[in-house]
């Protein structure tokens, strides 16, 4: 049964990608070298089943435990800290803390395993910016008070290109053979964008703001959270299969999830939520590193390295009057161990969250089931050598083909000064959003390195035809439940402000799933809320 279940969604998967569900089986030819690596699920199913014994040792006595070290944890850790609560423990699951900022490393540089760019930051976001100021990516102001952005981390030219119409274009928009027609829609679309950049409500707030909670509640803008994308676009008349191909390419770039289910108020938001000015770059310009977004979880960690406990699995969070239990498995030891906390900081995503709280949490774990649901991606790093190109925009930062499956790739070592030896990382991004999520994650692990591998080389292969040749290893990353999805009354209903109330005065939450959308801003300010509420608690 379980081969024929394979067999079954190969076809169909190789229907999609136009690949021959066969291809591997019937090339004698080795593939290129690696594996299938990830997060570790089989500890998480471990969680969900519960089968495990109890710990029978005393707790260790702790102020706060935090529970997740991707950023929103890492964030509030380093609060914490930096306002002198320093008797605190932060228990992640995987060896790598950093979440969705993971990464990995080899002889060519770093690259990146999930979220690997941060833009221009908006200038209102105090904290942050002031984060980015230790760490250095803000180097300074200029005389008109603008930031002024560290060269090392903007991202070099050329930084984005397209491949439409059988040549490689210079930027994402379409426009290379696009007929005009389509050419003035597209500009109307990003005439519209930049309006709503701009706009502000009677309220006084900006109507596509970050954090998403900064945004204003006008009925004008929270109306459009109340139907798709797709849907909106279609009100306003805009038809262009180019257009129409952009806007999905970037609410699956971002969140996920395609723009025919996803909320059109999110939607609008990724081109007009973010505002920043800087006094050396443009606004829509990138800052990026080889390992993307876990340099930036390095910065976070550097300050309480400490106080990081690795290979940590988190199996129960029982709340006291006066303390939380939690118990949790060290991994590495198949050992279950005790916390005793004053506070308590859940800094991992809901559906997790219910199975820790699962004993007293019913109500919460009925609205996470029905309300939020998790988008699994897949993404390979191709270490590749003498690469054959396509005509047009030469190999940039961020590589994107028109009408593709996923969402092309980007090359992780582009911040290197030195690139001459024509060895690369590509790093290639797939959301898998032709099904379900919940269908998606039981199909994914059906498939072999060799099969993944198969169905990257086809797509690769219709601009660097010499692909299999020039890739020395690739491996391959599964992300069951890599961020959530905004679906319409995400992000303006009320299940959000629900699952964002502490339980009792000693178990609070942080997690970019309760922002809506999954942005490193958000999950970073997630963090600094909850560690506000718990020094309300203890200071």
């Amino acid at each position: 049964m379980a081969n024929m279940r394979r067999r079954k969604f190969l076809q169909m998967t190789a229907a999609i990608a136009g690949v021959s569900p066969f291809l591997h089986a019937c090339d004698n030819k080795p593939r290129s070298r690696g594996k299938i690596v990830g997060a570790s699920s089989k500890f998480g199913h471990l969680l969900r089943d519960q089968k495990f014994a109890k710990s029978m040792a005393p707790p260790v006595q702790h102020d706060v435990v935090i529970v997740g070290g991707g950023i929103s944890g890492l964030s509030a850790a380093r609060w914490l800290h930096k306002n002198g609560i320093t008797n605190f423990i932060l228990l992640d699951l995987e060896p790598q803390m950093g979440g969705n900022a993971a990464f990995g490393q080899n002889t060519i540089s770093p690259y990146p395993w999930g979220a690997h760019y941060i833009t221009i930051p908006n200038n209102n976001l105090q904290e942050y910016v002031d984060f980015l100021v230790e760490c250095n990516v803000i180097t300074g102001y200029n005389e008109q008070a603008l930031p002024m952005i560290n060269d090392y981390y903007l991202c070099q030219d050329p930084q984005e290109r397209l491949y439409i119409n059988g040549q490689w274009q210079d930027g994402l928009l379409p426009q290379f053979g696009v007929p005009q027609k389509d050419r003035d829609e597209i500009h109307r679309f990003m005439q519209m964008m930049d309006m709503y950049r701009k706009a502000t409500g009677t309220d006084g707030r900006d109507a596509f703001a970050i954090p998403v909670d900064h945004s204003s509640k006008e009925g004008q803008f929270t109306i459009l959270d109340t139907i798709t994308m797709k849907d909106w676009m279609l009100q306003q008349n805009f038809t262009s299969e180019y257009l129409r191909w952009y806007v999905n390419y970037c609410t699956r770039d971002d969140f996920g999830t395609a723009f025919d289910v996803i909320s059109a108020w999110v939607g609008i938001h990724y081109f007009a939520g973010r505002k920043g000015r800087a006094g050396n770059a443009e606004s829509h310009d990138v800052i990026t590193w080889p390992e993307g977004n876990g340099w930036l979880s390095e910065q976070l960690q550097a300050p309480v390295k400490e106080h990081l406990k690795t290979n940590a699995m988190a199996v129960s969070v029982v709340a006291g009057a006066e303390n939380v239990l939690v118990e949790y498995l060290d991994t590495t030891t198949q050992q279950l161990h005790s916390i005793s906390a004053k506070q308590c900081i859940l800094a991992t995503p809901q559906f997790v969250n219910n199975r820790l709280l699962q004993a007293t949490m019913t109500e919460r774990a009925a609205l996470v089931k029905e309300k939020l649901h998790y988008a699994p991606w897949m993404v390979a790093n191709l270490s590749v050598k003498n690469l054959k190109e396509r005509s047009g925009m030469p190999l940039s930062w961020d590589n994107v083909l028109y009408n593709s499956p996923s969402l092309g790739y980007v090359k992780a070592n582009q911040q290197q000064v030195n690139q001459d030896n024509g060895q690369h990382n590509l790093t290639y991004y797939l959301p898998l959003t032709d099904e379900t999520p919940a269908s998606a994650r039981k199909h994914i692990h059906l498939l072999t390195h060799s099969d993944w591998v198969a169905r990257v080389f086809k797509e690769l292969e219709a601009v660097h035809p010499n692909i299999d040749a020039a890739t020395q290893s690739i491996d391959i990353m599964l992300w069951g439940h890599a961020m959530p999805q905004p679906l319409p009354n995400l992000v303006h209903g009320n299940t959000r402000q629900q699952l964002q109330q502490s339980v009792g005065s000693n178990i609070h939450f942080a997690h970019s799933d309760l922002a809506g959308i999954s942005i490193f801003e958000e999950a970073f300010y997630q963090g600094i809320a909850a560690a506000k509420k718990v020094m309300g608690q203890i200071l």
